[in-house]
């Protein structure tokens, strides 16, 4: 299985009093959306699932790619890494049950806090910047289920 994940490109900072979830993307924002996107419709399989978290930003930056997805309550920015990693049902002991790719557009700490998991890395969180995508890949390696990054890609490089 192969587990995209794409964080929110730049997005406006919270008034006072406002919603998190009603941010919207900086015109800056909209661009990285727009490179990553091409980038990624490049890349991505056509029958990749794709996983949106409802706050405006990730849903605007989904939109980019122009393909179908769907809003998950699991996926708004206090989600934990753990939620979800229980959505996609990927134990990081027996790896993911499911098959074929998976994109999930979300937020930070969770995003960071998933790869580092999935990676086995010490820190408890991974940086990952505002509109890049890391993509990693499960196996089966002697019986044991292995996580390999394929490939981490910043806005700003392409």
């Amino acid at each position: 299985m192969d587990l995209i994940l794409w964080r929110h490109a730049d997005a406006e900072m919270a008034s006072e009093g406002e919603d998190d979830l009603s941010r919207q993307l900086t015109p800056k924002g909209e661009k990285q959306a727009i490179r990553m996107a091409t980038w990624l419709d490049r890349h991505l399989p056509e029958g990749a699932r794709i996983l949106v978290s409802p706050a405006i930003r990730t849903e605007q930056t989904a939109k980019a790619l122009n393909r179908k997805y769907k809003l998950r309550d699991e996926l708004v920015p206090d989600s934990t890494a753990q939620d979800v990693l229980d959505l996609i049902k990927w134990d990081v002991e027996k790896g993911p049950q499911g098959r074929g790719p998976l994109l999930i557009v979300g937020h930070q700490p969770y995003l960071g806090e998933i790869v580092a998991k999935l990676l086995g890395m010490q820190a408890e969180s991974c940086a990952i910047r505002k509109g890049a995508v890391w993509w990693m890949r499960s196996r089966l390696r002697e019986t044991q289920p292995e996580t390999l990054l394929l490939n981490v890609i910043n806005p700003d490089f392409i």
